[in-house]
């Protein structure tokens, strides 16, 4: 093998030799002058604390090969079997049955089940239809992430990198991918507000009387009120804030971003930072196998983004063709479904299962078939009606194109611009603050379905009226008429969507704030009124973690929290990210103490939410719980004592429905503050009781701090963390869904978590980047980049990333290196 066609290490020297000479590096030369001996790609790595990567490239296939490389040298094991999933392979390596062990945007439904979704939803034609309609840079992009991707998994195999990545040493599935596989991965995050929600009813949604094959699991009935709830019901999401001029005293605003997002598996944040001089310089965190920066700031803005309530896709009932139930009428016309058979390879789990199992799944005009019947066997396909679903970001090219120009903005009025001129954020809320910009924004502009009230009046079908109480703003329309397609306004530059002008947006000079909550009270002295049904409620309750937000925005500006006077800088935003309060017991402990502690003993007969039943009932001395909870101080910090009892006496208090626990009901006219007062009942003092056993079950003490309870393993380490459960008043989130009778709550498998923390101020000098990493970058645990930026976050020590040359090489990287093929 001549010896420039395999990769070289052109360079390898220490922090203090970085000068001049190597800051911009020569421009790579394209591939056809590989043969000539001149590298294909060429990019300068920089990692500064905690494994930040400062990528630097003169052309983007380069910039994206350093970007693969990274990341697969932290994250080989969690990428190499997020590609063989998106391939369709899990049963094959892991077995039909078999779920994984992590969940993601597409859950953990059985591997069988996601085979089938991913080779039905992204096979090769769809795979290349999206590529060949991105913007050319994107192409480049994934083109060399790609290449530096496999440039890893070569050195790994040939044991240039020992002890890494043992979790899947000698895995056969570890191996070099084609684009096919990277572009796959960009199809499916588009996807994760619509068709990766429903996974396995795409997957196994078929004709009535269909051979099912014998490895497939029985419809799991579903809860279409919890499912179709904003992160289905439990803190997925995030928390922005954009601070302008009136709340920072100067002439720049000031941002905060803070995903509750997945702290394992393949949708981890990755944080980095990616130079294209001439074209772009930005920095902050992608998701693995993106070769993109998707929350972030450059020189001139800074942005963030928290889950839309908008629905991101619909329904369409199909009325069957006469003796056929896989033809369907439309316009008086008789259309095929367009049958998609597929052989999906498994691993044998008895010598009488054959090798792989076969499954046919059906499209029609409208998207894949659905099955529905989880929610009620009304919504089943029958001989008479089936359901297809349309997801609006999976099914066009410009998900990522926002991004790609933020990172070259250079003033919030060009952010503003891109935002409403791409009018494609897949599934999100923007918001933006910027230098020498009093304003700050917020904006649900992107890709939502142009479904108007009054069209989803005329077309709702009597189905989707029945329907429409459990998954309020859900386009359910008829799908034989041409008349109830999506519409699309002449400001969208994608079809079957809204334009801008229809869509929530807001310049405030003082603060605009979202926390999951729909855009109504994005600034609550402007509520956002007035949109179609489909975007998100208007007067409807809001979250505690909603309220407790703008009550914290608000002090800040009135100077009233304790950090500092009325100019609000990067410090006192960061205390008020990991503040730890809890608004449930601020409001309401004294009155739930009041109510369970008359008496020094209650006789618990159930426990309403684990739903055991004592008989005869057990007797509970409540005394000391009582003393502790009123002796706590209201917070999850990480010494606070007792948080973890309230944990679990609020847990079940919310089991009451709210019109029998609250003596007052939420009023729009004060929509922080209500409700107010608990009403007198007898499951109160239950609930206490329940409390104090499930605690003293766990063999935790009632004065436990929240830091043994609530923590974050990586290896061997327990790392302490704070704050708690959305559902619990919590603005800063540590929550899991595994109890405390296990053991304490670790949430390292949750999603309902703080990730990836970016506080980002300006100057006249200059940005300010402050990040915390609370999942750090690498899953491997030999890796010196696993568990260091958890013991930052564990400790509330937010860390100043460098950005500009100057910073970067006033830190000194310890390791820096020309990448080179």
């Amino acid at each position: 093998m001549p010896a420039l066609s395999r990769p070289l290490l052109l360079l390898l020297f220490s922090g203090a030799a970085i000068g001049a000479p190597i800051a911009t590096p020569p421009k790579a030369a394209p591939p056809a002058a590989f043969n000539t001996g001149q590298p294909t790609y060429r990019v300068l790595v920089r990692r500064t604390a905690d494994g930040i990567p400062h990528l630097r490239a003169q052309d983007a296939p380069s910039l994206g090969y350093g970007q693969g490389y990274v990341q697969a040298q932290d994250n080989l094991c969690t990428l190499a079997e997020l590609f063989l999933t998106l391939r369709g392979e899990r049963s094959l390596h892991f077995g039909a049955q078999a779920r994984p062990a992590t969940e993601s945007t597409f859950g953990q439904p059985a591997n069988l089940e996601l085979d089938f979704f991913f080779r039905h939803v992204a096979d090769e034609p769809t795979v290349e239809q999206y590529r060949r309609q991105v913007s050319p840079l994107l192409q480049q992009l994934v083109h060399g992430w790609t290449a530096g991707y496999n440039r890893l998994v070569r050195d790994w195999r040939q044991g240039r990198l020992p002890g890494a990545h043992q979790a899947c040493q000698q895995q056969a599935w570890v191996r070099e991918i084609d684009e096919s596989d990277a572009w796959r991965r960009l199809l499916a995050l588009s996807a994760a507000g619509g068709w990766s929600v429903f996974a396995e009813q795409i997957a196994g949604a078929q004709p009535p009387g269909a051979a099912g094959d014998v490895l497939r699991r029985a419809t799991a009935a579903l809860d279409p009120a919890a499912f179709f709830s904003p992160g289905r019901g439990r803190g997925l999401g995030s928390n922005g804030l954009a601070f302008g001029g009136q709340a920072t005293g100067t002439r720049h605003g000031l941002l905060a971003g803070n995903p509750h997002w997945f702290l394992r598996g393949p949708d981890r944040f990755y944080q980095a930072h990616l130079s294209l001089p001439g074209t772009l310089d930005v920095a902050g965190a992608g998701i693995l196998g993106v070769p993109l920066i998707l929350i972030g700031y450059n020189a001139h803005l800074a942005w963030t983004h928290t889950t839309s309530t908008a629905r991101r896709f619909g329904f369409y009932e199909l009325s069957l063709a006469p003796g056929s139930a896989t033809s369907y009428l439309y316009e008086g016309r008789v259309l095929p479904m367009t049958a998609h058979r597929i052989t999906v390879p498994v691993q044998p789990v008895a010598p009488r299962f054959e090798a792989s199992v076969t499954r046919t799944l059906y499209r029609s005009h409208a998207g894949p078939l659905v099955d529905l019947s989880g929610f009620s066997p009304a919504l089943a396909w029958t001989r008479d009606k089936a359901f297809a679903i349309r997801d609006v970001s999976a099914t066009h090219p410009r998900s990522f194109s926002p991004f790609l120009r933020w990172a070259a903005a250079r003033s919030l009025d060009e952010f503003i611009r891109i935002q409403t001129e791409e009018c494609s954020v897949p599934w999100n809320n923007t918001l933006a603050a910027a230098r020498g910009d009093t304003r700050v924004w917020y904006a649900d502009i992107g890709a939502v379905p142009h479904v108007t009230d009054a069209h989803a009046a005329r077309c709702t079908t009597d189905l989707g009226r029945a329907f429409a109480p459990f998954a309020p703003g859900v386009p359910f329309l008829d799908g034989s008429r041409a008349d109830c397609e999506w519409a699309r306004d002449a400001d969208s530059p994608v079809p079957g969507t809204f334009g801008a002008s229809r869509m929530p947006s807001l310049l405030r000079q003082d603060y605009v704030a979202n926390m999951n909550d729909s855009h109504w009270l994005s600034q609550p002295a402007e509520p956002l009124t007035g949109f179609d049904r489909i975007i998100g409620p208007e007067g409807a309750p809001v979250s505690l973690r909603t309220q407790l937000g703008h009550a914290m925005a608000q002090a800040r500006l009135a100077g009233t929290d304790g950090h500092g006077g009325r100019r609000t800088d990067a410090s006192s935003v960061q205390h008020l990210l990991l503040d730890s309060r809890s608004l449930s017991a601020e409001r309401f402990k004294a009155q739930a103490l009041a109510l369970a502690c008359a008496e020094p003993q209650v006789a618990l007969s159930d426990d309403s939410l684990n739903g055991e039943h004592f008989e005869p009932p057990r007797r509970i001395a409540v005394q000391a719980a009582c003393r502790q909870l009123a002796a706590w101080n209201n917070t999850g910090t990480r010494h606070a004592r007792g948080a973890h009892l309230w944990d679990e006496f609020w847990a079940r208090l919310r089991r009451i429905p709210a019109e029998q626990l609250y003596a007052d009901a939420f009023d729009p006219r004060r929509p922080l503050s209500t409700p107010q007062a608990l009403r007198p009942d007898a499951r109160i003092p239950q609930a206490l009781a329940a409390a104090v056993l499930r605690v003293q079950q766990s063999g935790y003490p009632l004065d436990a701090e929240r830091g043994d309870t609530v923590f974050l393993r990586r290896g061997s380490e327990r790392l302490p963390l704070y704050g708690g459960c959305e559902e619990h008043g919590y603005f800063t989130l540590a929550c899991s869904a595994y109890r405390i009778e296990q053991g304490g709550y670790a949430v390292e498998g949750q999603r309902f978590n703080n990730s990836y923390l970016q506080v980002v101020a300006f100057t006249d000098a200059g940005v300010q980047p402050w990040t915390l990493l609370s999942h750090s970058q690498s899953d491997d645990p030999a890796s010196p980049h696993h568990a260091d930026a958890s013991r930052r976050y564990s400790a509330g020590r937010w860390l100043r990333v460098p950005f500009t040359e100057a910073e970067i090489t006033a830190a000194r990287p310890p390791v820096a290196l020309w990448l080179s093929e």
